[in-house]
């Protein structure tokens, strides 16, 4: 679907938004009937006054005067009433369908692949999900039934005008086609300069999150100054592309002001010499016709001013259906449930690459055996976090097989396979919450109760009732009100609760105090007693415990065995790691 496509309406594009419609039709076609009377009642007004004053005051009849103006008095309260009721269900409609809209783009979203994560913007996405929709909004509440109105509008008052006098009706016409060509260029050009903002707004939204979300980074590295030239460049372009628009309206609507104007000058000459030199045209025709003229410009200079929000609106749900349009899932067309999994893992000549020719891991074998802890070492890029997102099926092997409990992993489904393995990562991400919340993520069937019995049960109980509101305690964004320690310390916790038949510690220790480790290295213990678990080392307490070592190098298993058989072999990989590295930590 191309953003830059040159039309007055994309047909197509609507076609998709109209399927959100659906479940309001009611309101949409009521909305249509408002258009309808209001046009109606538009053009009743002025046509009421020319009856009051050639049938009324000309043959002073008092009686039929104060008749039309009740009238015009009735029509003008109607049509009050009909506008605030369009304004408010046009906003209405809109904002229900963005809602919808909304909703199955984050539903959308959530089943994407991390790849397409790993190579999107997120200040992108943001926009994606919350400037564009409120654009989308503007497609009912002000861009198309306001256009709708208008066009309706100026036919029924052009129609009662070529009843009432085709010749003012042709003095009308003159100025009308430089009007409407003026239009055509405005609506040309404003729709370049539109699909340009919405590219800089996009490109400013992620410039600024990313700052924001990196800001120790800035400081730390004093890239303030460089950083500030950055955004005065990009907010530049912002600012031009924004100009571009006032530009534009600049030159339109001074063009559609003096065309009315013009207009109404002919009208009133022409109309003016005929009434007093030859009575071929009332008085009430002419005030009409003055009256009238403003109801065909100002409808006609509003549709180019609504079309930049329909313009607005269309881009951005073009890039919304871009997204949602975006096949990027990983299959789930498993029918089995995984359920209670004893936990035998195996991998079977498993070949993986994030980039396309560049293999991450190299056909790795190995098994683990249900209730055995096995430690993955290795240097970094090694592959360990990899075997960790090709179990959970974050992203799709380029070959061989992973099996749990003999089946194949494509054949579960992904939300009861992932259900049944908790990761601890070295990255804690908690949300702007509380800590019960942060433990749960809010799962119905996991209670407050549950989540205290097993913070006694690994020791943090006293640590989370230290703080103010104890498990309540709102974190903040990212958990910013927690060290490193009690983060990670929060993370093995949420996973400990879910009670998973898999447990996966992706370098759990790594960045913890002594004593948030050996909190965590005593969970640990009971956590993996009898379950399968995965450990990627970095203490050398954890991988001497495991049953099992396996040790990687630049995607391959270059040695398998336990800590005691790894150190007897000579010149061996683990040994050479083992003495630089973790021999340090048992002399420290």
């Amino acid at each position: 679907m191309s953003e830059t496509k040159d039309t007055f309406f994309d047909f197509k594009l609507f076609k998709r938004l109209f399927k959100f419609i659906k479940p309001y039709k009611l309101v949409f076609f009521s909305l249509i009937i408002c258009v309808v009377l209001l046009a109606g009642l538009s053009a009743a007004i002025p046509k009421l006054t020319e009856f009051a004053i050639d049938d009324s005051m000309t043959n002073k009849n008092p009686k039929d005067f104060v008749f039309y103006v009740t009238l015009m008095f009735a029509a003008l309260i109607l049509q009050t009433i009909f506008q605030l009721l369009f304004m408010y269900y046009a906003s209405w409609l809109g904002q229900n369908l963005v809602k919808d809209v909304r909703i199955n783009l984050f539903d959308h979203l959530l089943s994407f692949k991390m790849k397409y994560y790993d190579n999107s913007s997120v200040g992108v996405l943001i926009t994606r999900a919350v400037t564009d929709m409120e654009r989308i909004a503007d497609i009912f509440g002000q861009g198309l039934f306001m256009i709708f109105r208008d066009l309706l509008t100026m036919t029924v008052v052009f129609g009662v005008m070529l009843y009432t006098n085709v010749k003012l009706s042709l003095i009308v016409l003159i100025m009308l086609p430089v009007l409407l060509y003026a239009t055509r260029i405005f609506q040309k050009y404003m729709k370049k300069a539109f699909e340009e903002v919405r590219t800089e707004v996009s490109n400013l939204n992620s410039f600024v999150q990313e700052r924001i979300t990196g800001m120790k980074i800035l400081q730390l590295f004093t890239r303030e100054t460089i950083e500030h030239k950055n955004f005065k460049t990009i907010n530049e372009r912002h600012k031009k592309g924004w100009l571009k628009t006032v530009w534009y309206n600049s030159f339109f609507f001074p063009i559609a002001e003096l065309s009315a104007s013009i207009t109404v000058g002919l009208v009133a000459w022409y109309g003016g010499l005929n009434v007093v030199l030859s009575d071929t045209v009332s008085q009430g025709v002419l005030v009409s016709f003055i009256m009238f003229i403003p109801m065909l410009f100002s409808p006609l200079r509003q549709i180019a001013d609504k079309f930049n929000t329909l313009q607005m609106g269309m881009v951005a749900a073009t890039r919304v259906f871009k997204v949602l349009d975006t096949t990027s899932h990983i299959d789930d067309s498993g029918n089995q449930i995984a359920t209670s999994l004893k936990g035998d893992i195996n991998f079977n000549k498993v070949h993986f690459s994030y980039v396309e020719d560049e293999e991450v891991l190299k056909g790795i074998s190995f098994n683990v055996n249900a209730g055995e802890t096995i430690a993955i070492v290795g240097a970094t890029g090694a592959g360990k976090s990899t075997i960790i997102n090709l179990l959970n099926r974050f992203y799709e092997i380029k070959g061989g097989d992973i099996l749990v409990d003999g089946t194949n992993i494509n054949q579960y489904t992904l939300a009861s396979l992932r259900n049944q393995i908790a990761v601890v990562l070295q990255d804690v991400f908690l949300f702007a919450d509380t800590i019960l919340n942060n433990i749960t993520l809010n799962h119905p069937e996991i209670s407050e109760e549950t989540v205290v019995e097993a913070a006694k049960a690994i020791g943090v109980h006293e640590f989370i009732s230290s703080l103010p509101n104890g498990y309540h305690y709102n974190v903040k964004e990212r958990g910013v009100m927690l060290s490193s320690g009690q983060r990670q310390l929060i993370s093995f916790l949420r996973a400990y609760v879910t009670n998973p038949s898999i447990l996966v510690l992706d370098e759990a220790t790594s960045s913890v105090d002594s004593y948030s480790e050996q909190l965590i290295q005593n969970a640990t213990d009971k956590i993996t007693k009898g379950r399968t678990s995965i450990v990627i080392a970095h203490r050398l307490a954890t991988v001497k415990k495991a049953d099992k070592i396996i040790v990687m190098d630049a995607g391959e298993i270059v040695e398998q065995g336990t800590h005691d058989e790894l150190l007897k072999k000579e010149n061996g990989y683990y040994k050479n790691l083992y003495e630089v590295q973790f021999l340090q930590e048992k002399v420290a």
